[in-house]
């Protein structure tokens, strides 16, 4: 079917954020005492807020994590940002497709406004992404898999929930997006396709998207 509006997740589906940010996710929690790896990180924390790293570190350790976490978090997740990180393969031609057709698109991102921004600056993705394309869990304090920043990003570009797609890599998203009553295709390039089930579709290549979007390429 056709839709009215494709919201993208930010983090593994526009910029290839999610290898550097765990590891660097993963790094910090080790050091404070609280060990983590990599797959760790991935497996509990890839697409959703920082909130959800508290809730989850208390609920297992019955400990805090210190005052300041997220703003040292947040540095060291943009210094990484400047020194490597790259699109991901291909989104810029999807990006460019959909403006050329005049299919409106959005992000909605579980990460803070300034990290995206700072994404997409060292990605070279801001020309795709004025400020009334952006959409932050911050804009709505419940980040996924709750659907509110979905249902947000739909409302303030006025939508319908049921005419939009939204293309996730993270369980987390796929289930925010299902929850929000929307299609969602889920992009496995990093995601295992098994843990991505309940995607409406899946795809491995962003090549394959102008297709299933059916933009008539």
């Amino acid at each position: 079917m056709g839709y009215d509006l494709v919201i993208f997740d930010n983090d593994g589906v526009l910029v290839d954020s999610e290898p550097l940010a765990n590891t660097i996710l993963a790094a910090y929690l080790t050091e404070l005492g609280f060990p983590t790896s990599y797959e760790d990180s991935l497996r509990d924390y890839m697409g959703s807020s920082v909130h959800r790293v508290h809730d989850l570190v208390h609920e297992r350790t019955g400990r805090r994590l210190p005052e300041g976490f997220d703003q040292t978090l947040l540095e060291r997740t943009l210094a990484g940002f400047e020194r490597e990180l790259e699109p991901v393969a291909g989104i810029a031609d999807v990006l460019r497709l959909l403006q050329e057709r005049g299919m409106p698109y959005c992000v909605a991102s579980s990460s803070s406004h300034q990290r995206i921004r700072a994404g997409h600056r060292a990605a070279g993705l801001g020309q795709w992404f004025e400020e009334g394309r952006l959409f932050s869990a911050e804009d709505v304090g419940k980040g996924k898999p709750a659907p509110d920043l979905f249902l947000h990003a739909a409302r303030t570009m006025g939508v319908e929930p049921a005419r939009c797609v939204v293309i996730e890599d993270s369980p987390l998203g796929v289930q925010a997006a299902v929850a929000a009553g929307m299609d969602v295709y889920g992009f496995t390039a990093m995601t295992p396709a098994g843990q991505l089930g309940a995607a409406d579709r899946l795809f491995g290549d962003m090549k394959e998207l102008p297709g299933l979007l059916e933009l008539g390429v």
